[in-house]
């Protein structure tokens, strides 16, 4: 049986000369390769890693800020029959030690930025057996890339479809969430097919590719013959220039990198064309509606798109550009080929519009287990090939699917649920209020009350303006009954806001400590 050919390599039969990378630092010389000579690369790379004892479906470690070389190796994993582990460069010591440990990587390919780091933790990564640096001198232990990759043949290894990410961790440690993703190809494709996208689009990176977003995407640029322009670390105004540079014309982003892209001043925005950009995929959290308003102030309406979905389920609805405005809060409806199912409390399913409960999902797309965690995985997915990641939800009369919050973030407040996200979407539609994070704190009155962490625009806001605008906004058993104004909110690094550190200090001591 002939072996399949690998898609970097078709593409670099068929459009070899078109750039592929565009890695555009400010005030270094842009680097780039064209689909030829990335094929090539990550050929050097793949027999590298196939040299050093890389066996099917091994993980390999990548880290470091976006770049070319961190692309390359995306492609050299799969060349190498091998499946890649991103892993997140804010992580301290230990916890990057567990991760690289529990992943059973055997190899790392970092950035020199991250040298020290893995000389650190060296001792606590024995099934490593080479860490490879780019970008920069290696440690001692350490191999540099010139060293380490081999020839610019096609490996003779069959490509492999397995990856494995990381979760954020908010709860605890993080679970690497192992996909085939041979499965899914299908209903890939009928997504893209759906969100419209060409093979001319240029891809601009916003926000690390170690997250499943912003790196899922741009894995799917590539397949789809798409130029990949890299930001090595996000800034508001150095991504408009990439955006007018090399009219990009797709992306995905978190709501925080647009926050701040939108919270610009207007003459800084007017000095960058962003009239290319085509589709925005909104992910990662939820964009409040005041956030998308700016969005389709600044950037052509007809570009915003959102998904709702997870490392673990990939995207499972879908929000249209003409549905934005007319249905604030909604995720959209079902993605092609998802089935999605509501349960309420006692395990019966939801068959009436605005009931909230739990959402599963029956996809394709679903993981196949937890890396080492499997009872962790059987505890979210039922005999039927339903899975669930505890986010509840509720469906208008149009079939418009609406998230009210994680399940394990509800607020009980006097016997009443309330579900943070929804205020937080309320409080930062106040000019004044940049950001919001919105959790329970012990009460002995109600069993837990309403507090709200605020970011302020106006340093003049005070804690009564935001009382009296919630009250127009919301249900009284909803308003905050207790403000803190923060100058940041603490996030992970693909921009969930860790409310287990927000609200530690309130539950220290109480026998019921809520999740994250």
């Amino acid at each position: 049986m002939t072996q399949a050919v690998d898609k970097l390599t078709e593409l670099a039969a068929a459009q070899g000369d078109k750039a592929a990378v565009i890695d555009d630092r400010p005030g270094e010389s842009v680097r780039q390769m064209t689909f030829a000579e990335l094929d090539l690369f990550s050929n050097r790379i793949a027999n590298g890693l196939i040299s050093a004892g890389v066996e099917l479906l091994d993980r390999v470690i990548w880290c470091g800020q976006n770049s070319l070389e961190l692309m390359a190796m995306m492609h050299a994993a799969r060349k190498a029959g091998a499946t890649a582990v991103p892993l997140n460069y804010r992580l301290s010591d230990e916890e990057s030690a567990y991760v690289v440990d529990n992943s059973d990587a055997v190899v790392v390919w970092a950035d020199a930025e991250f040298a020290e780091l893995f000389h650190r933790i060296r001792d606590d990564i024995p099934k490593v057996t080479h860490v490879v640096i780019f970008g920069g001198p290696a440690l001692a232990g350490q191999s540099a890339v010139d060293d380490f990759i081999g020839d610019d043949t096609a490996p003779s290894a069959p490509p492999s479809s397995a990856t494995m990410i990381y979760t954020s961790g908010t709860t605890g440690r993080p679970k690497g969430a192992y996909k085939d993703a041979s499965g899914s190809v299908e209903q890939s494709g009928a997504l893209l097919a759906k969100i419209g996208y060409r093979p001319d689009d240029v891809y601009v990176t916003c926000g690390p590719l170690y997250h499943s977003g912003p790196g899922g995407f741009a894995a799917i640029a590539h397949r789809m013959g798409n130029t990949v322009v890299v930001q090595h670390k996000f800034e508001a105004e150095d991504w408009l220039r990439l955006i007018d540079t090399y009219s990009c014309s797709s992306t995905f982003s978190a709501p925080t990198p647009i926050r701040m892209v939108t919270n610009l001043d207007d003459d800084v925005k007017a000095k960058y064309d962003v009239s290319s950009m085509r589709v925005m995929i909104a992910n990662a959290a939820p964009w409040s509606f005041a956030l998308k308003e700016a969005y389709v102030r600044d950037f052509p309406p007809e570009s915003l798109w959102e998904v709702y979905g997870s490392t673990e389920m990939g995207v499972n609805t879908v929000l249209e550009p003409g549905d934005q405005m007319r249905k604030p809060g909604s995720c959209g409806k079902p993605a092609p080929m998802v089935d999605v199912r509501l349960y309420a409390e006692g395990g019966g399913i939801v068959d009436t519009p605005r009931e909230p409960g739990e959402l599963w999902v029956k996809a394709t797309t679903v993981l196949d287990t937890y890396h080492g965690a499997q009872e962790k995985f059987d505890a979210e997915h039922n005999e039927q090939g339903w899975h669930t990641v505890g986010d509840v939800a509720y469906y208008d009369e149009d079939g418009f699917f609406y998230i009210c919050d994680r399940k394990k973030d509800m607020i009980i407040s006097g016997g009443m649920n309330i579900y943070p996200a929804e205020i937080e979407a309320a409080l930062e539609m106040h000019a004044g209020i940049y950001e919001a994070a919105v959790f329970a704190i012990p009460s002995e009155e109600w069993g837990e009350t309403v507090h709200a962490c605020i970011v302020r625009n106006d340093e003049q806001l005070t804690e009564a303006d935001i009382d009296i605008f919630s009250r127009e906004k919301l249900a009284s058993y909803k308003i905050p009954r207790s403000i803190e104004f923060l100058t940041e909110i603490p996030k992970t690094g693909s921009n969930k806001i860790l409310k287990r550190e927000l609200r530690q200090k309130y539950w220290k001591g109480h026998e019921t400590q809520v999740g994250a």
